[in-house]
């Protein structure tokens, strides 16, 4: 693949075979020497136009233990801060010769236009724009359920899995809950529609005035009550961070207190007891502690929040393996 632009773009073959390079991407991080050489020679440039911790900071570290040649670019203190296009900003990135272009944008479709517009030669990896996809993202999310869940929903619940197996294996029949602001969310977005494509339910847990309009053409199950979909046993809980900066930027009152969002969609310990001894807790981050999450349960011994962390580091070295080791020289 040449771009990597929207969950939409992979099959299911297709998401398998990154999930299983990423597996092995990650088997090498196991070793005392953590770097390849198989992009060296290549530069990446991360083209970041919102604020990022987690997901640049990823990219970079795995393009570098790739071994290619990362330039960090920030719109803040650029000559996009002085107005300058999209467009010419691409065709700056065009002349100084870059391989792969890693885009996070505030405007939906942005990745789509830097990619199809001719305006590069380069590789488009998407990391985020607007609240439309974040394909990356819904990769590590799938990568972390297989490696606890893969093979336990076709096998029953009975079954026994190594926590470190399933490649090969999508997550046919696994249960999904994916809780909170989805309206704003493009990591909710791209997870129904990976999830989805690999075999997985998926049911979206929210009040009324945080679900998209036309969520019933999305292929899965809407609630509006956290505690009945929890009482129907899903194998991965994952809560969404409640985006209060774009909610501000609309002008507010999507809910009537923190502490009310946090009574009806919060996951605290009294939910966390009520779920299968196998369930776990994800979360994309940054948290609000206390809000969509309570410490207990961000905390705890079934959440694997900081292992997702560390499993994008593997996934997104398998894309840009991926999508950059093939390209002719």
């Amino acid at each position: 693949m040449k771009h990597l632009l929207s969950a939409a773009d992979l099959d299911r073959a297709a998401a398998v075979h990154v999930l299983d390079t990423a597996a092995e991407m990650a088997a090498t991080q196991a070793r005392e020497i953590k770097k390849l050489p198989t992009l060296r020679g290549r530069t990446v440039v991360n083209l970041f136009f919102e604020d990022s911790t987690r997901t640049r900071i990823s990219f970079e570290t795995a393009a570098k233990r790739l071994s290619a040649d990362v330039i960090n670019f920030s719109a803040k203190g650029s000559s996009v801060s002085k107005g300058e296009s999209l467009k010419d900003t691409a065709l700056t990135l065009q002349a100084m010769g870059a391989d792969g272009i890693v885009v996070r944008h505030h405007a939906s479709g942005a990745p789509h236009l830097l990619a199809t517009a001719g305006w590069v030669d380069a590789s488009v990896v998407n990391a985020g724009d607007g609240t439309h996809q974040h394909p990356t993202q819904a990769l590590l999310d799938a990568f972390t359920i297989r490696r606890h869940l893969a093979g336990r929903g076709a096998a029953g619940a009975g079954a026994s899995l190594d926590a470190r197996s399933g490649v090969g294996l999508d997550l046919a029949g696994l249960h999904v809950a994916v809780v909170g602001d989805v309206l704003h969310s493009r990591v909710a977005r791209s997870n129904v529609q990976l999830l989805t494509t690999l075999g997985a339910r998926v049911t979206l847990v929210a009040p009324p005035t945080l679900v998209p309009v036309g969520v019933e053409t999305w292929p899965c199950a809407v609630s509006y009550d956290l505690d009945a979909t929890l009482a129907d046993s899903p194998d991965a809980v994952m809560m969404l961070r409640v985006q209060r900066e774009r909610m501000s930027a609309a002008g507010g009152g999507f809910f009537p207190s923190p502490l009310e969002y946090s009574r009806l969609f919060g996951l605290d310990a009294r939910r966390l007891a009520t779920l299968s001894d196998h369930a776990i807790v994800m979360h994309p981050g940054p948290m609000n502690r206390g809000l969509e999450i309570s410490a207990e349960a961000a905390d705890s011994a079934r959440s694997v929040i900081v292992e997702q962390v560390a499993n994008g580091v593997a996934v997104r070295m398998a894309v840009l393996y991926l999508t950059l080791a093939t390209k002719e020289s």
